[in-house]
């Protein structure tokens, strides 16, 4: 994930030192990402499982450990100071083009050098998907086993709609993608503009719970969100999918593979195809 606001801050506004923070979300991770924001964070990169920022004052430590605490109990927080930078041009520099199976995911700066119809440009904002991720390579990664041309594809917790995106250029006739923070939904439809593809995705802001029944039957869905959150979802992506439908999941740890497993098998699910990536886990199933 990253996600990025503003154009920096001057040197009026920062001390000496800023305060590096780094934190280990636990179960509310778009609730640490809210509060980080809140805090002043101009941009939040996301590195394997730690969220990790800077702040302009080096003296808020206890502030942020309050405030991520309150957010994410059993969220985990480093912060310690680092020395003034231009957050700006270090966030750009850490952003890169992947080539992800058939695409390349690159934002504005570095799409150029690539053929656009399979290209996904993506502008890092504030929403998570822009492929610096291993769970979001892991679905793009999956995507060709699963779809078919012509294909409707339901996207839940779409982010910066980089799945939706991914898909029609793949071929799906049409995708919706579903989101429920209100302050992803901007970015996700200015990147839909971006690509070319305003016709055939639609970006949906609500609950996926509601939201999916509505545009139900799909041929495909795509979730990228915790597993904690994905198990519970499991009888509604059943109902919503053409029979033979598939589901392409992720956000999953390795660890919890066995879990999510024991979860499929009792729900009438098949696995057709893994992905491994770093320590996450995404999975092609369908219906058996």
């Amino acid at each position: 994930m990253n996600a990025h606001r503003g154009d920096g801050l001057s040197a009026d506004d920062a001390h000496d030192h800023w305060l590096s923070v780094r934190v280990r979300p636990g179960s509310q991770r778009d609730a640490v990402v809210a509060a980080l924001f809140r805090l002043g964070a101009q941009g939040v990169q996301e590195v394997d499982d730690q969220l990790v920022t800077l702040l302009a004052d080096e003296s808020m430590a206890d502030d942020v450990t309050c405030a991520v605490l309150a957010a994410s109990p059993d969220a985990r927080i480093e912060t310690e100071p680092a020395p003034r930078v231009d957050w700006t041009e270090r966030w750009k520099s850490a952003l890169h083009a992947h080539v992800v199976g058939p695409l390349v995911v690159a934002p504005p700066w570095l799409a150029d050098a690539s053929d656009p119809s399979r290209t996904v440009v993506i502008d890092p904002g504030m929403a998570f998907g822009t492929g610096e991720h291993a769970t979001t390579r892991g679905v793009i990664r999956l995507l060709p086993s699963a779809l078919r041309d012509g294909d409707r594809v339901a996207d839940l917790g779409a982010g910066s709609a980089i799945l939706s995106i991914a898909a029609v250029k793949l071929g799906a006739r049409h995708s919706f993608a579903i989101e429920l923070d209100p302050d992803a939904i901007g970015n996700a439809e200015e990147n839909v503009a971006r690509n070319g593809v305003a016709g055939r995705v639609t970006v949906l802001e609500g609950d996926a719970t509601l939201l999916l029944p509505l545009v139900a039957p799909v041929d495909v869905l795509l979730a990228n969100i915790i597993s904690s959150v994905l198990v519970p979802l499991l009888p509604l992506m059943a109902s919503a999918l053409v029979p033979r439908g598939h589901a392409i999941l992720s956000g999953i740890l390795r660890e919890e593979r066995s879990e999510m497993l024991t979860a499929l098998d009792a729900g009438g699910w098949r696995v057709e195809r893994e992905d491994i990536e770093d320590i996450w886990w995404t999975v092609a199933i369908v219906r058996s």
